[in-house]
């Protein structure tokens, strides 16, 4: 979930940075604006869960990783820093990194309905204009629907979507697996 601070003034990125890192909450920073992030859901945590549990062993490999919700990631220098569900990276300096990531290869976001607008238009205008970036996956937590947009070539991104019985793919990673996997244990609700 997200929460705007209105009426708060504008920070610079030094001054976000600095009193993010002081702060109890976990809060995203576009272009001076502050955004609060608020807990989601336990449907929304097991999705990561479950995405993170696959993931893990296929990407330690490949010399790459994968990081949850608590990791920040800059998608433009000095404008912009938000906390994906799941990213990752196969970039040896953000291997190194102690702060944040630079050059994400796949960005996830588990989507619920407080937030679903907001990472299916802004966010995914801010995170296709990281230059490293391959893949971002928008996992809904309300049904079993997955959406994959793919670099091209360009400025070309490819969207596939994913329901029951598919296999999902993420080709920066070579990674498959079925969309079931992602949904296990979870009880949608039945209105």
């Amino acid at each position: 979930m997200i929460a705007n601070f209105q009426d708060s003034p504008k920070m610079t990125s030094e001054e976000y940075l600095k009193w993010e890192a002081t702060q109890e909450m976990r809060h995203e920073y576009v272009d001076g604006e502050i955004v609060a992030m608020t807990g989601g859901s336990i449907p929304h945590n097991d999705i990561a869960l479950n995405l993170y549990t696959s993931l893990r062993p296929h990407l330690r490999q490949r010399g790459c990783r994968v990081n949850v919700s608590d990791v920040k990631v800059q998608a433009n220098q000095n404008s912009r820093y938000f906390y994906p569900d799941l990213v990752i990276t196969c970039d040896p300096e953000d291997l190194k990194s102690r702060k944040f990531i630079q050059n994400p290869k796949v960005i996830v976001e588990v989507l619920s309905p407080s937030t679903a607008s907001y990472d299916c238009t802004k966010k995914l205008k801010y995170y296709r204009q990281i230059p490293s970036l391959q893949e971002y996956v928008l996992i809904d937590s309300e049904s079993m629907s997955v959406e994959i947009y793919h670099r091209g070539e360009g400025k070309m991104w490819y969207y596939y979507e994913y329901t029951n019985g598919d296999a999902i793919a993420l080709q920066s990673i070579e990674f498959e697996c079925p969309i079931e996997l992602l949904y296990e244990g979870i009880i949608f609700d039945q209105e």
